[in-house]
């Protein structure tokens, strides 16, 4: 098994962190199906420990990018607002609209990338749409 450093080691981490998967529910409408309330709560609180960790791990002055393809808020934007409440060494970069090709919608307020199955419409159904995905990231401040 791969032994993480336990400090500060990477000028970037991403944490693609396992989620209910709901943002693929038009590909995969099973999703409705197989998971419940309590995956979400479960998930988010696996999500918390997984951010708190990858956390530890950047440097300062590095970055940390967390990605789910849900659209459950605990597991997308409330994870975000609380990392931040956790990690004030670490500040909140904004997507910016020129990185994901003009597309205001696309953006939250607070900065972050959201998408939705409602995104990207199209006159032939099976071709239009979105996945949900969310995805936010931090700088952390320099020693």
């Amino acid at each position: 098994m791969l032994a993480l450093p336990d400090e500060a080691a990477f000028d970037a981490v991403l944490l693609d962190a396992p989620c209910t998967a709901t943002g693929t529910i038009r590909r995969h409408p099973d999703v409705a199906w197989t998971k419940r309330e309590a995956d979400v709560h479960q998930l988010a609180d696996l999500q918390r420990r997984l951010l708190d960790k990858a956390a530890s791990l950047v440097r300062p002055g590095g970055r940390l990018v967390y990605c789910t393809c849900s659209l459950e808020p605990e597991e997308g934007a409330d994870q975000a607002d609380a990392f931040g409440s956790r990690h004030p060494s670490f500040v909140r970069v904004p997507v910016a609209l020129d990185e994901v090709g003009g597309l205001a919608n696309l953006v939250s307020t607070a900065g972050d990338l959201r998408t939705l199955p409602c995104h990207n419409p199209s006159l032939e159904a099976s071709l239009g749409g979105l996945d949900g995905f969310f995805a936010a990231r931090w700088q952390r401040g320099e020693a």
